[in-house]
């Protein structure tokens, strides 16, 4: 249940709050990926300092991985992983089109996506039920619906053959979760989501269709969201016009570049996710910049190129700064860029985690500018 706190009086930005099973979290909101149920580098302990509230799992991966049932024997996904607020989870359907695009392993048809396991070799066929169940198996707070990613660079006959699928799917997806939740004395949210690929008059299509559907919340999918922001920008701001104010807006695989968040919170969305904050953050790329608010926007003012620091350089060899002087995390508190960079170059584990709680609290930081400025 989505619930509206506050509307910005500058721009299309906004305030809410969405109701769970594990508690409730504020929007907007960025999802630290725990795609195998850790976020990589990160204790629960150190998510729960950072003030995350809800954290994204990939159903097809703990499937893969880890079968559903013996979760679902430890009550959920929340127990098995000692997370106690939120969770998302990923339906697959964009893991088991890279499959296809990366090695050949999958094909998809009306009815499902068949597909071989990177991992193991074994065969499966994901259909839209059977993604459902996984989720309802794991016992995740949002579930999403089973969907075809189109890619940036598809051409037009492709993305409406994906379009359509992912409408059907839909379709399927819901009446699979309603048929579930029945049974179930509270049973997790679910949100649709929008292709189309890069061309607007599919997504308006897309968009009006899954508007019109029983979600708690609406998705913007593909390739091309967060992948090529011109465009994404774009989209969002054509698609917006026609969704309920009442429902959730998430851009998945968005967030990459803090400045991505500040222009994709302006235009109206909620929710995001996005693996490259912690990846960044794991090579040695780590957020720096002066976090600014006028009366408009909030800016990111940085000495260094796209407001990122790379550690490796040698510049950093004697630095006793932190990371960032306006950073108040555990890391930039407690620790010099030299040690930081010592570190990385000893490929010592505990730099994966300075580094991560650093970038996680930049972008945390960045959020909370950004609701104040609303």
């Amino acid at each position: 249940m989505f619930h509206l706190l506050k509307q910005s009086q500058i721009n299309n930005g906004r305030i809410g709050e969405v109701v769970t099973n594990h508690g409730t979290f504020q929007t907007p909101v960025f999802m630290p990926p725990a795609t195998y149920g850790a976020v990589k580098s990160l204790a629960i302990s150190d998510l729960e300092e950072l003030g995350i509230d809800i954290i994204l799992v990939n159903a097809l991966h703990l499937y893969l991985r880890t079968p559903p049932l013996l979760i679902k024997k430890f009550k959920g996904i929340h127990h098995f992983m000692g997370f106690k607020k939120a969770i998302l989870s990923d339906s697959g359907g964009f893991q088991a089109w890279s499959f296809q695009k990366k090695q050949s392993l999958s094909k998809i048809s009306n009815e499902g996506i068949h597909f071989i396991s990177p991992f193991d070799g074994s065969r499966h066929f994901l259909t839209p039920k059977k993604a459902i169940e996984i989720q309802h198996q794991l016992g995740v707070d949002i579930l999403m619906a089973l969907d075809e990613c189109s890619p940036d660079n598809s051409d037009k006959d492709y993305a409406k053959k994906a379009l359509k699928r992912t409408n059907q799917w839909a379709l399927e997806s819901l009446k699979a979760h309603q048929e579930l939740a029945k049974k179930e004395e509270k049973p997790p949210l679910i949100f649709g989501i929008i292709q189309g690929g890069p061309f607007i008059d599919l997504r308006k299509e897309a968009a009006k269709f899954i508007a019109d559907l029983p979600f708690d919340g609406i998705a913007l999918g593909g390739e091309t969201i967060g992948y090529n922001m011109k465009k994404t920008l774009e989209i969002i701001e054509e698609v917006k016009p026609l969704l309920k104010e009442d429902k959730p807006l998430y851009t998945m695989g968005l967030g990459g570049k803090p400045t991505d968040i500040i222009e994709v919170t302006k235009r109206g969305v909620d929710m995001f996710d996005c693996v490259n904050p912690l990846r960044l953050a794991r090579h040695g790329e780590l957020f720096h910049g002066k976090i600014i608010k006028d009366k408009k926007e909030v800016k990111i003012e940085s000495e260094f190129k796209e407001g990122i620091l790379k550690i490796s350089q040698s510049r950093f060899k004697n630095d006793k700064k932190p990371i960032d002087e306006s950073c108040n995390c555990y890391t930039c508190s407690n620790f010099s860029r030299a040690y930081l960079r010592y570190l990385y170059l000893l490929k010592e584990p505990l730099y994966l985690r300075l580094a991560s709680i650093h970038n996680l609290n930049y972008i945390k930081r960045l959020i909370e500018a950004i609701k104040s400025n609303f």
